[in-house]
């Protein structure tokens, strides 16, 4: 999701895990946020001020009153700004003056006074965690609409074990946007297919493609972020999967199939951006297949093919399939879109700059069941999962 056009107030309080804020300004900013970062005097202490104001480009804020810093009141000019107020990391002392309405510094003043939606991060000792009145502290802040990343399991600073490491930094700028989204897709559940498939010959090798899986993902966590509930059906990939959607980790192209076939029922759209492989070895042998003669000959059988199958079936979900092709684009996208019974085709030339596989970025057709032909520009794989999306929606008011 693109954030231009949006104000931020990242809130930064004192706890190791202060480096981590750093990173999540990069991500806000790299999608096109305007950040204004308020740390409290603990905060400081660990990363400095300087850091903070060169990634966002903006005066830190870090007092209360100050005339130097700002010629309006400090806290509520930034509360009257603010598209949202993210707090990370969020110290159980920050969290406990909170939930008791305590105002006693700039950060806090900001919470109380704004109208945006709040986004807590919290960081600390498992034990801190744990204890009732930290809980009792969170559930109230949960029940008149604050928003929460939950921390993390692991080994944490203080050489305790369990639950209070910072979210990672990629979660939290998940449920940001998720805040910020059009939840234009409530309601609808969504199958993603994404990533390659592996059909094994022996214990050790396989046949693959060249799939990264982003652009699936990229679909996934832009579903989940406008209120769909996602399931994504993954082959092996190297890529974190987005906040708040159904996990399924396959191998191979029947692996997939039965995962997909399994959760179908109550799905409202299917998108299937995998890049599944078409053949399988006949024989898969249980040893590592060892080098003999100058040639050897490995005989492949079909696999099934998972779209075409939704596509026969007389009550189906709206379906979405990709074709990455290498020539003749328009009339190859075009017979898949007929041949599988779809409503629409996102469809590429992986042999174009930046259009293939492990990029960031795609330059797609799409195409529709009643012919349209819809031709984009070159841009992320998150715009176009976005748009992508937007047409999704345009079919499904469609529908009968």
């Amino acid at each position: 999701m693109t954030l231009q056009g949006k104000t931020i107030i990242l809130g930064v309080t004192g706890g190791i895990a202060v480096y981590k804020a750093v990173e999540l300004l990069r991500l806000l900013t790299k999608a096109g946020a305007t950040v204004h970062v308020v740390m409290t005097k603990a905060a400081t202490g660990f990363v400095t001020p300087l850091t903070f104001q060169t990634l966002s480009n903006n005066p830190v804020h870090t007092e209360l009153f100050s005339l130097i810093q700002e010629q309006e009141i400090g806290h509520i000019s930034l509360a009257d700004r603010a598209d949202a107020l993210v707090i990370a990391p969020a110290t159980a002392n920050c969290i406990a003056k909170l939930a008791g309405g305590i105002a006693d510094d700039l950060l806090t003043t900001t919470v109380l006074a704004t109208k945006a939606p709040i986004l807590l991060a919290p960081a600390m000792n498992v034990n801190m965690y744990e204890h009732p009145l930290y809980q009792e502290n969170e559930q109230r802040l949960r029940r008149i609409g604050y928003h929460f990343v939950d921390p993390g399991q692991g080994e944490l600073a203080c050489g305790w074990l369990g639950k209070g490491r910072l979210a990672r930094p990629e979660l939290i700028f998940d449920e940001l946007c998720q805040l910020l989204a059009p939840q234009d897709l409530a309601g609808q559940t969504i199958l993603v297919t994404a990533g390659p498939t592996r059909e094994e010959l022996d214990p050790i090798r396989f046949i693959s493609n060249h799939s990264s899986g982003r652009m699936g993902y990229a679909l996934a966590r832009a579903a989940r972020q406008r209120g769909a509930r996602v399931i994504l059906v993954s082959g092996p990939v190297s890529l974190q999967p987005p906040a708040g959607v159904e996990l399924v980790n396959v191998e191979s192209a029947c692996q997939m199939r039965e995962a997909v076939l399994q959760r179908v029922g109550g799905c409202t759209v299917v998108i299937k951006a995998a890049a599944v492989a078409d053949y399988r070895p006949v024989v898969r042998t249980e040893q590592k297949i060892k080098k003999q003669g100058e040639r050897l000959t490995i005989e492949l059988e079909r696999n099934p093919d998972i779209l075409a199958e939704l596509g026969q079936r007389a009550i189906r979900p709206l379906l979405v399939g990709f074709a990455a092709e290498t020539a003749d684009l328009q009339a190859h996208a075009a017979a898949k879109l007929t041949a599988k019974n779809l409503d629409m085709i996102v469809g590429n030339d992986v042999t174009q700059e930046g259009a293939g596989f492990n990029v960031g970025t795609n330059l797609a057709q799409l195409l529709f069941r009643d012919g349209q032909l819809e031709s984009l520009e070159l841009m992320s794989k998150a715009a176009l999962a976005d748009l992508i999306l937007d047409r999704v929606l345009t079919l499904l008011s469609q529908r009968p």
